[in-house]
């Protein structure tokens, strides 16, 4: 990994565990990624357990998982694997979108089954309404819904807001870079 960054929230971690974690990506990661590859880790104490939430920034693309533990170090591994499932389990689809330098053919020398199709079930068109955030969460909630899409009052764009498995709200904000 060529950056790594790492934020604890209610949680004290000390030198060890960056140094575990860094030994860790770099062990386990440094297969799929050239030397661009950025990591965050991020801590948090949450009933009783840590939960350890890892995005991978490499190119274009992004990957993030979330895994919970009573141990930071067995959720940071727990978090580690999962984003390699997710990129081996997609590793055709990826190679597609990915410069070529983005991940390196050996990583993927383990046979994986392979979803070549996405059972898409249901297409609905609806019409996004210009509302505040606020607005928009209400209206989720009023819907019972995880999810909700609207078009930001205060800048004209199309907004989602989710409700997180805290039971916090976030909101996601088209960005062109």
């Amino acid at each position: 990994m060529k950056k790594l960054n790492i934020m604890a929230k209610k949680i004290q971690i000390g030198p060890s565990f960056s140094e575990y974690a860094e030994k860790k990506l770099n062990q386990k990661l440094d297969k799929f990624f050239e030397d661009e590859a950025e990591a965050k880790i991020t801590l948090n104490e949450l009933r009783g357990q840590i939960v350890c939430e890892l995005t991978v920034r490499a190119g274009s693309m992004i990957y993030r998982a979330e895994q919970s533990a009573t141990d930071k170090n067995d959720a940071l591994d727990a978090a580690i694997d999962k984003i390699i499932r997710m990129i081996r389990r997609n590793k055709t689809k990826l190679g597609k979108r990915i410069k070529e330098s983005a991940l390196s053919p050996e990583a993927f020398t383990d046979t994986v089954e392979e979803q070549t199709e996405y059972n898409l079930i249901r297409r609905k068109a609806f019409r996004v309404q210009p509302m505040g955030v606020e607005e928009a969460i209400l209206q989720m909630n009023m819907l019972g819904h995880s999810f909700f899409v609207f078009q930001n009052a205060e800048n004209g764009s199309i907004n989602i807001v989710y409700r997180r498995m805290d039971d916090d709200y976030a909101l996601l904000e088209p960005s062109v870079d």
